[in-house]
């Protein structure tokens, strides 16, 4: 083999390395573009969060699939927790301030359902209220509350990630801030 056929040799196995390049990022940015789309996205937790049968305190399912798409701000509260009843109005107000964004507050009661029961006759929200149950702890481990204190808060987006969470009291103007910038 001469030198000229050596350079025609290499030019062409430069060429079919390029092309296969060009199909892997190719192939890349269309599989990242349907996942996106598509539930793979979702991190465990928020994929166990949608799977759970959420109950409401009267005892009726809770339609999950209503929640999906939307900016959800999720609060893991209990009737019998001071911070958690201290910050419920301010929840209220900020549900009311973005319900025409495409934002749901939701509120997972780790309570009995007759203290929730009783608690909303005294404090009514307008956002949907679920019995977290046994599993409610679970699930806000595996949305990053390791050490289990009440109350939790986390925002959840449109395609299932975790972008803010907060254990203990969020103030109005904390989570304003926090929706706002995904919005």
């Amino acid at each position: 083999m001469n030198f000229n056929e050596g350079v025609a040799v290499n030019r062409r196995q430069w060429i079919i390395i390029g092309g296969v390049s060009l199909l892997a990022l190719l192939g890349g940015t269309l599989t990242s573009q349907w996942i996106s789309k598509s539930d793979l996205a979702a991190e465990p937790g928020v994929k166990a969060f949608f799977a759970n049968p959420w109950q409401t305190p009267e005892g009726q399912t809770n339609i999950t699939e209503e929640w999906k798409g939307k900016l959800l701000v999720v609060n893991f509260w209990g009737s019998w927790c001071p911070p958690c009843v201290e910050e419920m109005p301010e929840l209220e107000k900020l549900q009311w301030e973005f319900a025409q964004q495409n934002v749901l507050f939701v509120g997972i009661a780790i309570d009995s359902p007759p203290n929730v029961r009783e608690f909303l006759k005294k404090t009514p929200v307008s956002y949907p209220i679920a019995m977290g149950g046994l599993n409610g702890s679970q699930i806000y481990q595996a949305l990053g509350n390791t050490q289990g204190a009440l109350p939790y808060t986390v925002i959840i987006t449109p395609k299932g990630k975790v972008i803010y969470s907060k254990l203990g009291k969020i103030s109005e103007d904390e989570l304003r801030k926090a929706i706002k910038l995904n919005l």
